[in-house]
């Protein structure tokens, strides 16, 4: 059976052109199955996890169906979870419409808005933004809705993760009701099923390797390691004796871990690593990443922040320092390898303590991954952290305290003198005792 290509699908000789220059030429499996069903004007529930391909499988329909409006306000408003993301999907949408007619508008937070705001009302026809951003401006009058007809909302369940549940609900209510609505999602939970029961009208479900199934171009191996300082000398080992690893991902648990093993692996390998979470500036990120594109950093150390939502082409290998609790955050972070048809390495680094977090992982994709014997060269480490020292149980003892007090509200006894008793004496008893007989005050006078 002969292979699908972009030019068996419908599409205008502007995007065959762009995809040309791009070097595309065969659709991955969401984007082939998307293109007819966005093309005829359903409304879609794509499920697909990172990697596959889905940022092409609802852009290339919705480009084809673009028609220039002279209302110069926008026909197409797309919505991601993070600012990485909006940047990627706008550089897309430029590649793709680079022969056609057309201006998009990327929108996010931790920027002047002004900026932005004045792109937008100089006229745009697509605009791509993370949520609370894209409100910001509709609530302020920079952005009109009235003329949107296209709605996707990218990373669904990463949306509702970050907690833009609500402002997702108040986009929602302020677009026209006449429009085509496009979601794609790794997972589908009851929040977006309730999200699509509430605002979609009917949508087909079109999946592509969901989360969950391990992608088969990406190769996985495990190396069981006895404690964290095993892992940073496994790390440093495997980057200085394999130089195919020239691009590689290495996730970590926590922001202050990352900052942590970037002291560590800069000082073995200076100017060729880069560190990237939620607590650096985005310029510092968007620089970063560059770095890393372009061959100046080896090697990224990140948090989840770019699991999902981030395309960073052709990284050869991701590690995984510490295997994620989240079984489906694991999926992400592979999905950042073995893009587009290419081969992909996965390497994970388990401690006992994690080892039911990885079981977690292989009961999610339905596959054991292989472990891997660590290399005879390899320090084994001595040194614990912390968290890694044993914690020394004490026995309890209970010990009775004496009483201080019985009874009363005081801590100690009262002296003599205070133990007074409040008796009321009649004054013909007070006489009695003074004069030692009853004295009487006299006698009232009887009126008149």
């Amino acid at each position: 059976m002969q292979q699908m290509t972009f030019k068996d699908l419908n599409l205008s000789s502007g995007l065959l052109d762009a995809l040309e220059d791009l070097g595309y030429t065969t659709p991955t499996t969401i984007q082939h199955k998307a293109f007819s069903v966005i093309m005829s004007g359903r409304d879609v529930c794509g499920i697909a996890q990172t990697g596959t391909g889905k940022t092409f499988a609802y852009l290339l329909p919705l480009l084809r169906l673009f028609k220039y409006s002279k209302d110069r306000t926008p026909q197409i408003l797309i919505i991601v979870p993070t600012r990485e993301l909006v940047v990627q999907v706008t550089d897309v949408i430029k590649q793709l419409g680079s022969y056609l007619t057309l201006e998009v508008v990327g929108v996010y937070g931790g920027v002047n808005m002004k900026p932005q705001a004045a792109a937008i009302e100089n006229g745009v026809d697509i605009v791509v933004g993370t949520p609370g951003r894209t409100l910001d401006l509709a609530y302020n009058g920079n952005l009109k809705l009235k003329n949107v007809k296209k709605l996707v909302i990218d990373e669904m369940d990463e949306m509702l993760n970050l907690g833009f549940r609500t402002q997702i609900n108040n986009l929602l209510d302020m677009l026209p009701e006449k429009r085509q609505n496009l979601l794609f999602s790794a997972t589908i939970t009851d929040e977006v099923e309730i999200l699509m029961n509430s605002y979609f009208n009917e949508p087909e479900r079109i999946e592509a390797a969901p989360v969950g199934s391990p992608l088969e171009n990406i190769n996985q191996i495990v190396y069981n390691v006895p404690n964290f300082y095993t892992k940073v000398n496994l790390l440093e080992f495997l980057l200085a004796s394999h130089p195919e690893m020239n691009k590689v991902l290495v996730f970590v648990a926590t922001k202050k871990l990352a900052d942590e093993l970037y002291e560590q692996m800069n000082e073995k390998f200076p100017e060729q690593v880069g560190v990237i979470h939620s607590n650096k500036e985005q310029n510092h990120r968007f620089n970063t990443v560059n770095k890393f594109q372009d061959g100046t950093f080896r090697f990224i150390i990140a948090t989840d922040i770019i699991a999902r939502g981030l395309d960073v082409a052709e990284v050869s290998h991701v590690f995984n320092f510490d295997i994620p609790e989240v079984p489906e955050n694991y999926i992400h972070r592979i999905g950042r390898t073995g893009r587009a048809d290419k081969k992909g390495n996965s390497i994970t680094f388990v401690t006992e303590r994690e080892q039911p977090f990885q079981d977690a992982v292989e009961m999610l994709m339905n596959y054991k991954i292989p472990v891997k014997e660590l290399p005879d060269e390899l320090e084994i480490s001595t040194v614990l952290t912390e968290d890694e020292m044993p914690k020394v149980k004490m026995r309890e003892v209970l010990i009775k305290l004496p009483k201080l007090y019985e009874g009363g509200g005081a801590f100690h006894e009262k002296s003599a003198k205070n133990k007074k008793v409040n008796v009321k004496v009649r004054h013909s008893d007070k006489m009695k005792e003074k004069y030692g007989k009853p004295q009487t005050r006299g006698q009232k006078k009887k009126g008149r």
